[in-house]
Order: C-alpha cells, then structure tokens, then sequence
C-alpha cells in the first residue's frame, strides 16, 4: 500500500510539473506570432502576390491598389 502511494504521489507532481512547463506551448494566445501559409494569388495584370498580415490575407493586387 505504501509503495502504491509514493507511486501516486510521484505521478501526480509530475503531472503538475508538466502542466506548469507546457501549458503555454499548447494555449493560442492572440499576440503569439503567426506563420502563413506559402501560396500566392495570380493577378489580373499577371503578377503574384502572397499571404501577409495577422490574419494571412492575400496582399492586394498592384491593380487594385
């Protein structure tokens, strides 16, 4: 009964001690920086333009500027 318990009491820091260091890497937090996707867009004029911003949005075309 003893052994189980140091058993318990080991699994259960470890756990907590896990949460402690990991959480953040598992939370989205909005100011976090933010990869984007390398597709482009074809423009009319023939040009392309790729994914830029905070929300990854295509750039505007030179022709809709």
């Amino acid at each position: 009964m003893l052994k189980f318990l140091i058993i318990l009491v080991a699994a259960c820091a470890f756990a907590y001690y896990a949460y402690l260091n990991f959480y953040d890497a598992f939370v989205d937090t909005p100011d976090a920086p933010r990869a984007c996707t390398m597709e482009a867009k074809l423009c009319p004029d023939g040009s392309a333009v790729g994914r830029s911003g905070p929300n990854c949005e295509f750039a505007l075309c030179p022709s809709e500027r």
